[in-house]
């Protein structure tokens, strides 16, 4: 699965096409490689999300085929970390 339908999928993202921005404002990681949007997500693959001023590290444990129910989406994924980022002054 593309990693933008992943993203929104998961519902770690609202929308797919903020997904998109993500990935193509170079916000998003896989195993620690900037990923663009069309990136195949496997399990076992590391995501850190950058929103803002927060940081998001999750594990992807299951890629669905289609879309899932919103009782299942948290099961998508294991969050690691979430950690605010620091401001500049």
């Amino acid at each position: 699965m593309r990693l933008d339908k992943f993203l929104k999928v998961s519902r770690l993202v609202k929308r797919r096409t903020v997904a998109c921005e993500l990935c193509q404002g170079g916000h998003v990681k896989i195993n620690g490689n900037v990923a663009k949007p069309s990136v195949e997500v496997k399990v076992g693959d590391l995501l850190q999300i950058r929103f803002g001023n927060r940081l998001i590290t999750a594990r992807v444990e299951h890629v669905p085929e289609k879309a899932v129910p919103a009782q299942v989406a948290d099961t998508l994924y294991t969050l690691l970390e979430e950690t605010p980022l620091e401001s500049p002054l």
